[in-house]
C-alpha cells in the first residue's frame, strides 16, 4: 500500500472511533483504539516506537517516540487537546525527517468535528 491508501485507511477507523467514544478522553486511550482498530483490519501497526537519534558524536538510544508507526510509512501522532499549538506541527515533521518517512497525521481527538482535528504533514524527502 502506498503512503495514502494507508491514510485513506487510518482516517476511516479514526473518524469510527471519534463517532463511539467522542472527544475528552486521553491520548493513550485513541491511541489503543486507534491501534486496534488498524489491526482488526489487517494493517501493520507499531505503537510507542522508539527511534535511535544521532546527534553529532551521542547517540541516544530513544531520541524520540512514534505514537503510531502504521505499515511502516506512515507516523500517526495523536494529541487530545483544547488546541494545537504550533510545536506540535513541527514536531510531527521533525519525526518525518529524522525517521525519512513521506507521510504524517496529526490527529487531534479532542474536537467536536474530527474533519476539524485532522492535519497531513507531509516530508519531501
Amino acid at each position: 500500500m502506498k503512503e495514502n491508501e494507508i491514510a485513506t485507511v487510518i482516517l476511516d477507523k479514526a473518524f469510527e472511533i471519534h463517532r463511539n467514544l467522542g472527544p475528552g478522553l486521553l491520548e493513550s486511550v485513541y491511541e489503543k483504539a486507534l491501534e486496534f482498530e488498524l489491526i482488526q483490519a489487517g494493517i501493520f501497526v507499531v505503537s510507542q516506537v522508539s527511534v535511535p537519534l544521532i546527534y553529532k558524536e551521542i547517540k541516544f538510544e530513544a531520541g524520540f517516540r512514534l505514537d503510531l508507526l502504521v505499515e511502516n510509512k506512515v507516523i500517526v501522532e495523536i494529541k487530545a487537546n483544547e488546541a494545537l499549538a504550533p510545536v506540535h506541527f513541527a514536531q510531527t515533521l521533525t519525526y518525518l525527517k529524522l525517521s525519512e518517512k513521506k507521510l504524517g497525521l496529526l490527529i487531534n481527538f479532542n474536537v467536536k468535528y474530527l474533519k476539524d482535528g485532522i492535519h497531513r504533514i507531509g516530508n519531501n524527502l
